[in-house]
Parts: structure tokens; sequence; C-alpha cells
């Protein structure tokens, strides 16, 4: 049986998503209830696929397919394609399995030639109609199949426009767009070095490689890398005969969210005009009407618009983002999709079609993108110094948030400068697909044009971007890199503010407040942790770390560094001088002067943890990272130590490592330097005991041993450990439960997990070193060549962002096995990076860890990506 590539709409429906596409599958569903959708087929996803195999080229098969199902269109509709009487223009448009907005190419008006215009003008009786599809067709067909830069075009329909005194294209005449249509033709002859092409079925060829070459593009590719969407699942491309907005005043086209994409309201959102194109609206070259506007324009059409939006939300059980077109008044659907949102809405969305009975709550947790909650884990602008902020301009909020940085306007520049630390916004005329590195790379987003449904607008929502669309009072040149408001000009690198949430832009930089969980949030939490069988604890090195973790969920500490307590100004001249010390007895001496600051930072910690379990980790870096390397900084240690500048300047060179990271540090420090380990482990113990005795709580502090690779290592320090409490009880005469574990940051440690699980009574993996340990990546120099790895396709992902399962992470499940082979009732968790990634707690759900740590604003991303490994595993 031969390969079937395409399929009419009438013959899909919503589950062939794979091989339809999102938008192809979708308009099979809508033509399958009932909906007014224009008629059309799909080419497949399997159809791209193959055509990168071949070389991208269409092969004949696919071809002769396109031929045949093009014959039962034009059937269906009565029209014939490259007909100079009755002809058929169809729309070319892209639609992957998952919605990429705006990333790939679109052609409208397909089919028009200098022979095929006459016969619409004729049939439609409207001349001016027919050569603005027309001009429109080479303009899009110029620039996404024949690759001609857009502005050429754009420079000329702007400079008719200026030479006629016409704000809006719409006041163009029939004789105008003639003359576009000459000068478009023109501008390919140039170009390319051949006639725009006539051929209508050539024409659609072309279209169709353009389109599958665009799954490729680089937008497309940084968008999907963004989103973390497969390379290799390819895009369909849907065929579908035209409507057409731009008739006349009885004609328009429009964008709608059948729920608030920003908020979640329950409340239709959109906008249209009237006597457009589909590409005007999301374009933003004219402002659009709200949607309300429709009911005074047409209340029959409005009506009949809020039925169906209301049809596809109970039929997709999900908040739908709707394309439509309104041709001679009568309404037609080109496309739903499930819409993008913030994760303010997201969360809202999900709770309230929770509590309206359209979906269970273990399906309101899957569609939350656990990552998106970062939105609404920072700080907004406080509002006190919002008061005295000056307010620059005000535009439409199209993205909450709130975002300072200095102002650069081109994507390039804004990426450039964003990777050397810079805060940056990106101020456009109106963002492209182009933009899209720089959209990423900026803190929030400006434009000039568009409204709440325009690129930036989408874009920034689904990126979860703060961003002020459509801010018709600033001028933005970005030629010359400025702006100006009422009269004044703003320059690159200046800063200014943006209020997402408002549509008020500021100028300077304005502080902010922490965020809260309430509401809608606390909802959804408190459903993650009723279904969520992972614990989550935070890495907190300090009391206020700690209480933020508190505050946003943590069930406790996986990791507390003890080192960054040591960079503290007041305490680095005592570590230096102990570190620097040539006997034991000198060490001793300066470890005494931080005895008491080491304990009173632990206090403050566990009096913010309560009784939740702490995990703090003995002291891990090599010792040269604490010492100074300034000439001047080394003279006033000599000074105090009474020693001389050479011989210090000797110690310090001397304590310097070829290969820091693999020497001397972690456990070897304290079987090295036992008094270090003893010092730190009397610091925690009294801590404990002290709070338990003033607030009568049971501390039950676990003392972690980092980088061990040999069990023969977490014997010897585990010794001076126990030693050193038992000597603290018997002196106090009091009980105190404790464990000691260990780091499993070596190979080493993982392959011989049962006879380190002898000895400790929880592993913890710091997947950062062993990740490090298993790649051969130098975590501080991986950087340089990790995202070329990427790009080349060498690896999926930076495997310190998330973990790389088939190597790292069998080592972790291997150690598991291990572990509780040996001890059935061992302790496990993850403290490295990767206890905040989704993605990598999916899979420590399934390997069976205990708990992961996380920075204390992952932790809720943490609580709702546990819930959703545990649904998605049942």
């Amino acid at each position: 049986m031969l390969k079937k590539y395409v399929y009419m709409f009438s013959e899909g429906n919503a589950d062939m998503k794979d091989l339809l596409g999102g938008k192809g599958a979708n308009l099979a569903e809508m033509t399958r209830i009932g909906l007014p959708v224009p008629p059309g087929f799909t080419i497949t996803t399997e159809a791209c696929n193959l055509f990168y195999k071949t070389g991208e080229k269409l092969s004949e098969e696919v071809k002769k397919e396109i031929y045949t199902y093009l014959e039962k269109l034009e059937k269906k509709t009565g029209k014939f394609f490259g007909n100079k009487i009755n002809p058929l223009l169809v729309s070319v448009r892209s639609g992957a399995k998952i919605s990429m907005p705006g990333m790939m190419d679109t052609i409208l008006n397909l089919g028009l030639n200098d022979e095929t215009v006459l016969g619409l003008a004729e049939k439609t009786q409207n001349e001016r109609f027919a050569y603005d599809s027309y001009r429109r067709f080479i303009q899009m067909f110029g620039d996404v199949v024949l690759k001609i830069k857009i502005y050429k075009f754009e420079n000329l329909l702007e400079k008719m426009k200026k030479n006629n005194g016409f704000e809006e294209d719409t006041q163009l005449t029939a004789e105008h767009l003639k003359e576009l249509v000459k000068q478009f033709k023109k501008i390919v002859k140039k170009e390319i070095g051949e006639d725009f092409p006539q051929d209508p079925k050539k024409q659609l060829l072309m279209a169709v490689e353009a389109v599958f070459s665009s799954w490729n593009n680089p937008r497309a590719i940084a968008y999907r890398k963004y989103n973390e969407i497969p390379n290799d699942i390819g895009t369909a491309v849907n065929i579908q005969s035209m409507v057409f907005g731009n008739m006349g005043n009885d004609c328009g086209t429009g964008v709608a969210f059948t729920r608030n994409p920003s908020t979640g309201e329950k409340k239709l959102f959109g906008e249209f005009l009237m006597n457009a194109q589909g590409e005007d609206v999301v374009a933003g070259i004219r402002t659009p009407k709200s949607i309300e506007q429709l009911k005074e324009i047409s209340p029959k059409l409005y009506e009949q618009f809020v039925k169906i939006t209301e049809i596809l939300e109970n039929h997709y059980r999900d908040m739908q983002d709707i394309e439509f077109t309104i041709e001679r008044s009568k309404l037609y659907l080109l496309q739903t999709r499930t819409g993008k949102r913030t994760a303010l809405a997201a969360i809202r969305i999900a709770s309230d079609l929770v509590h309206e009975g359209l979906i269970q709550k273990e399906e309101a947790l899957l569609r939350i993108d656990s990552k998106q909650l970062d939105q609404l884990l920072h700080p907004t602008f406080d509002t006190q110094a919002l008061k005295q902020a000056k307010v620059l301009a005000k535009g439409l909020p199209a993205s909450p948030g709130a975002a300072s940085g200095k102002v650069y306007f081109s994507a390039e520049k804004a990426t450039k400068v964003a990777k050397n630390g810079e805060k940056v916004i990106l101020v456009r005329q109106e963002t492209s697909p182009e933009d899209i590195e720089g959209m990423y790379a900026a803190q929030g987003i400006l434009t000039a044009r568009g409204g709440m449904t325009s690129h930036a607008a989408v874009v920034a929502r689904g990126m979860g971007k703060c961003c002020v669309a459509g801010t018709s009072t600033i001028r933005v040149n970005e030629q010359k890199k400025e702006f100006i408001v009422a009269g004044k000009t703003y320059y690159e690198g200046e800063y200014i503010s943006l209020d997402g949430s408002t549509g008020k832009v500021y100028l300077g930089k304005i502080p902010t407040v922490e965020p809260s969980i309430s509401g809608y949030f606390q909802e959804i939490m408190q459903w993650a942790d009723d279904i969520r069988r992972l614990k989550v604890r935070t890495n907190a090195d300090n009391p206020k770390d700690a209480a933020t973790a508190v505050k946003f969920g943590a069930e406790g500490i996986g990791l507390c560094r003890t080192e960054h307590m040591f960079f503290n100004e007041e305490r680095i001249p005592a570590v230096r001088k102990m570190i620097l010390s040539k006997t034991r007895q000198q060490r001793e001496k300066y470890l005494a002067e931080l005895l008491p600051m080491q304990k009173e930072d632990f206090k403050e910690i566990y009096i913010q943890m309560g009784e939740r379990p702490v995990t703090i980790r003995l002291l891990d870096p090599p010792l040269h990272e604490f010492l100074p390397n300034q000439e001047q900084e080394i003279k006033t240690l000599a000074q105090s130590m009474e020693v001389s500048f050479d011989e210090l300047k000797d110690t310090i060179e001397s304590l310097k490592e070829f290969n820091p990271m693999l020497g001397h540090r972690g456990c070897r420090l304290a079987i090295t330097y036992p008094e270090i380990a003893v010092m730190q482990t009397r610091a925690i113990i009294e801590a404990a005991i002290e709070i338990s005795l003033e607030k009568g709580w049971k501390i039950k502090p676990e003392i972690m041993i980092p980088l061990v690779g040999s069990v023969k290592e977490l014997q010897n320090v585990k010794k001076i450990i126990v030693d050193t409490i038992d000597e603290i009880l018997q002196n106090k005469k009091i009980d105190l439960t404790y464990l000691v574990g260990t780091m499993i940051e070596v190979p080493r440690a993982a392959l011989t997990a049962d006879e380190i699980a002898k000895e400790a009574d929880f592993f913890s993996f710091g997947t950062n070193d062993l990740t490090q340990m298993t790649y051969g990546f130098s975590r501080d120099d991986a950087g340089k060549f990790l995202r070329e790895y990427e790009e080349k396709e060498i690896l999926d992902q930076d495997p310190f962002s998330s973990i790389d399962q088939i190597g790292v992470g069998k080592l972790v499940e291997l150690a598991v096995k291990l572990g509780r082979k040996e001890k059935s009732n061992l302790k496990i968790g993850i403290c490295g990076e990767h206890g905040g990634d989704p993605t990598s707690i999916a899979f420590f759900h399934k390997v069976g860890l205990d708990y992961v740590s996380c920075s204390p604003y992952r932790v809720p991303i943490a609580r709702l990506a546990a819930a959703q490994a545990k649904i998605i595993n049942k």
C-alpha cells in the first residue's frame, strides 16, 4: 500500500497531531464538528521529514498527491487553480505538532498572476481588492520563497502612501496598487534575475518547499531550543482556500482568545481589523479594535463568534487562540489552538477549569508548564518607588511583570550585551520573528506599534517576558539608536523600566519587592503537594535564603554550603590565617576564632527552618580560593601574621594547584586538616543543641561529607565527626539525633555505592561535579564550547542544566540500587543544580530518590514538577 502524504481537512481529526500538526489536526476537527472552516488539505509532517531526506526537495510522489488533492479542493469550492474567470486562491501555512507562533512562514493569496488578478477583479467587481491581494502576495512570496528582504517592498509601499499624503494602506486606490504591483515585480526581477513566477502550480510547489525549509530557519531552531521541542518532528503544511478580509468594509480579520492570556480571566480577549488580511493584525501595521467593538459593527456576527468560542473551549476543554476572517459579513475560522498564556493565566485557567467541571486536578497540574512558574517568583516594582518614578509613556500591557534595563534597539546588540551581564530592554518599532534571540536575551520588550495579539505580545507571553506594546507616543528610530517622547530624545544605553501589567514605561531603574504565593497559585501548589511523592528541599547558605525557601514551600535544606559563610568580610582574615598557618596549633587558634561565628550562622538557619531537616556540607572548595592575590592584600595579611611578605607569598604560591577541582578539596581537606572538620562539627552540633533547648524543638542535623570516592575516605572523616559529637554530648550530658552522610559526586562513589552505604546514613547526589567528572568537562570552561556542541547536535542540551539521563543518569540509578540493596531505608536526595529542572526531576522520581533540593526561587517549580512526574508515571 502506498504511503499517504496528503489529507483533506474532512479526513482528519484532533488526535492526528503527530501527522497533521496542531493546526491541521484542529482544522480537521473543526470541520468534523461542523464549524465554518474554508476547505483545504494538509501535507503531513512525514512529507516534511522526507523533504529533508531527499536533499530539501519535494519527491515526485508528494508532488503527485498535492496535484490530486488540489483537484479535490477545486471540486469542493467550485473554483479552479490558475483559472482566468473563476480563480481558486489558497493560503500556505506551516503547522507543527507543537505550536510555534510566528516562527515559521505563511503565504496568502497564492495562485494570483497577471491573468488571474483580472479574473478576481471581474468576479468580485472590486479591482482595488484584487490588486491589493496581488501586491500582498508578491511581497509575501518575495520574502518567504525568493528570500528578498521585505523592507525593499515595504519602503515602496510607505513611499507610495507618503507621496499621496495617505496614513493608511486602505487609502490607496486600485491605480496606486497596480503601480505598486509593477514596482514589486521589478524588485523581484532585479533581485533574482528572473520574472515573478506566473504559473500557479509552480508557485504552490515553491511555497510548500519554502515552508518546509522554514522548519530549520534560525528563529524556529532558537524557539525549539528555548521550549525544548524536538528537532525531528517536522512541520505539516496546510493548503486552504482563501477567504478575504480585505474586500471592503463588510470584511475583516482578527485573533481572539477565549480567556485573557495575560490574567486568565474568563472573558473574551482579542482584536480585529476591518478591510484587512490576517497578517495586518499580528504585524501591528494598523492599530486594531478590541473584539468587543465587533458588537457595534455587527451584533449578529459578534453573537455568532461568541457562541463558536464557547463551543471550541468546551470541546477542547482549554483556553483557545482563534484566528478568523469575515468575508462579506460571513464568519470563517482559520485556526484554533491551545492558547499561549502567562504563568499567572495558566494557573488561574487551570484552577477555573477544575471548578467548572471541565477537567480533573491531575490534568490541571499537567496543563501548567512548571518552568513558567519562574515568571511569578521574582520581584515586582516597589509601589512606593513607583510613586516617585517618572512615567515616560503608556502602551498596552501585553505581558505582565516588571523589568529594568538599558535600552538597545536591535536583537543582535541586545543579545551581545546581555551575554556580558547587562540587563537589557529591547526597544523596537515592532518585533518580528527575526528578533527572537534578542527577545530571549532581554529583561523586557517595548514596541511602538502592535496590539495585544502582535508578535511581540504573543511571543513575550510565551517566554514569560515583560512586554509593553503599541506605545504610540514613542517615536522609535532604530537606525539612529534613539527614541523620542514628548520632544525629548533617549539614547541607547539609558535605563528605563517597564511594567507589563499596567503598560507604563518609566525613566531609570526602579527597586523591586519580593513576590508571594497566594490565591490561585496557593491552591495549585496545594494540589501538587497532595499528589507528589518527592520531597522538595532548598539549597540555602544563609537565613535570608532559608526564609525565602520556606515561604515558597521548602521542606528542609538539602545543601548548606559552609564555605559561603567564610567569605564574610569579618571572617576572611581569620580564614586566611588559618589556611596559611604552618602548624596544627596555629590553625586551631584561628579556627577557635571562627567557631562562634559559624555556630551563630547555623543557629539562625535552624531558627528559620524550625524542625525541618537541615543538611550541612563540610568545607568543600580548594583552600587557595580563600587566599588573596593582590600584592597590597598580601602585605596587609603578612603584617597581621607577623611574617615577611616574601614568605607569605611563597606559601600562597605553594597552595595553588594545576587542576584544583580535582585537587585538594572536599573530604581530602578533612583528612589532611581534621581540625577544620572538628570545628565545623562542633559548630553544627552545639548550635543544634542550643536551639533545641531554647525553642523546645527536635533539631536533627545532617552532616554531609563531600567528594568521597572511597569508603575508607568516608570512614576516616566520619570517625572525626562522630568522636567530636560523642565528646560534646558526653560533656553536655544530652542526647541528640543526627545523621552523617555523603555526597555522591565522584563516579567511583556511584560504582561502589554498596560499600559506601555501609557507612552512610544518607546519600545526596552532587550532580554538578558528577556531570563534570563523568563527561570530563570543566564546569568553569565548558561554556566556551557547549553551545557549539548543541548547534552541531553533538549534545541535545547542556548537561549541566538538565541531567544526562543516558550517562550520568545511569550512574545515579546504579548508586540508588546498590545503596538500597545494602541499606533498604537509605535516604537519598539530589542537591545539584538539576534539582530545580523539571525534566531532571521526572527522572529522579522514576529512579526512586526521596527528595530534590534546589535554589529557593525554584522550590515551587520543583513542587509542581514532582507532582507532574507522579501523575505521568502512574
